[in-house]
């Protein structure tokens, strides 16, 4: 017959409830015991009711995973930054016993009243750079329902929301101090610097305040408009060079904007990193690929994915988590000119 937890709270001595803790790891369970409730499950082959666990608690045990449509991308797409951070997420799910839900969101949906009020999850991680001006009506609203979530990306500082994200400012200062130091003085940049895009708009701040720290004046026609894609990053490189302005480094706000950037300039005969020096943002797999190879700021992907879900956990379990900004890392190849 299949084994109960009654079956093995009678072998182990002890209560059922505390066999249902120890089976969740739970504090309140000495390790001791713990340990020889687990030991006895494994010798049963017990295997947790999912669904009679989840009716006991009224949780589905179950995280949603949404990622938001970015207009840049076509066919349907994901940036493989953040599919990179989903293989992170989905193993820090099982870790936690919970099981993930990816679903892709159209913006002009109702996804923020789908998930949670219907008892598909108990939470939900936002994942995507989106247009923010678009979207920040949403997360009002998933804040008035209470419903439990956490977001990656940038700082949100006119609203309680609870952020897991990179120090963009600080590694778009890096960046740009290491092309600086690399002797390069005229510096341009890649990609949205508004509020629309809040994760390149503080790698621009970053940006212009090592400029200004080295004593190097701003010049608005070094800084092109351009979305996360490398056709964006094609496109504006090319309307750069059209503008006739000089330039010998080019920081592209995301790598998929810098390889774009590279290609343009290659096309049009210019040695990198001789001619201009090209950094980019994210260190995507791709990046330590591409010829020369490219220099870039390094976002931590793997602690990312178990730093979104343990803080929506938190959140679930009613404790007031905070926004958190991860620390980047510059990794330098030989697109910026630095010996490797």
């Amino acid at each position: 017959m299949k084994a109960t937890s009654f079956d093995i709270a009678y072998r182990a001595g002890v209560s059922q409830s505390t066999v249902s803790r120890a089976l969740r790891n739970s504090p309140l369970v000495n390790e001791e015991t713990r340990l020889k409730i687990q030991a006895i499950a494994k010798e049963l082959n017990y295997k947790v009711d999912k669904n009679a666990r989840n009716l006991r608690s009224q949780q589905s045990h179950t995280i949603a995973l949404l990622l938001f449509e970015d207009p840049s991308i076509h066919d349907a797409q994901i940036n493989p930054f953040f599919l990179s951070m989903l293989g992170s997420i989905t193993k820090a799910c099982s870790l936690q016993g919970y099981d993930l839900l990816v679903s892709f969101q159209e913006m002009d949906t109702d996804w923020h009243a789908e998930f949670e009020d219907t008892n598909k999850a108990d939470g939900i991680i936002l994942l995507g750079y989106g247009d923010y001006v678009h979207y920040k009506d949403k997360l009002v609203h998933l804040n008035a329902q209470g419903t439990h979530f956490v977001r990656w990306g940038a700082e949100v500082k006119d609203m309680a929301v609870t952020t897991i994200g990179c120090d963009n400012l600080n590694g778009g200062f890096q960046i740009t101090k290491h092309l600086l130091d690399n002797g390069h003085r005229q510096c341009a940049f890649i990609g949205t610097a508004s509020r629309r895009a809040p994760e390149f708009n503080d790698r621009y701040r970053g940006h212009c305040q090592a400029l200004e720290n080295a004593h190097i004046a701003i010049n608005g026609d070094l800084q092109i408009e351009a979305l996360p894609t490398e056709e964006a990053g094609y496109n504006a490189t090319k309307e750069l060079l059209s503008r006739n302005v000089k330039f010998d480094s080019l920081f592209g706000a995301c790598d998929l904007i810098a390889i774009g950037a590279m290609r343009a300039l290659q096309e049009q005969g210019l040695s990198i990193p001789e001619d201009v020096a090209v950094a980019g943002f994210d260190d995507i797999p791709l990046a330590n690929f591409t010829s020369p190879a490219l220099t870039t700021a390094k976002q931590d992907t793997f602690l990312a994915g178990q730093l979104l879900v343990e803080t929506l956990l938190k959140q679930i379990a009613g404790e007031k988590p905070v926004t958190l900004l991860m620390p980047t890392k510059i990794i330098t190849r030989q697109s910026s000119g630095a010996t490797v």
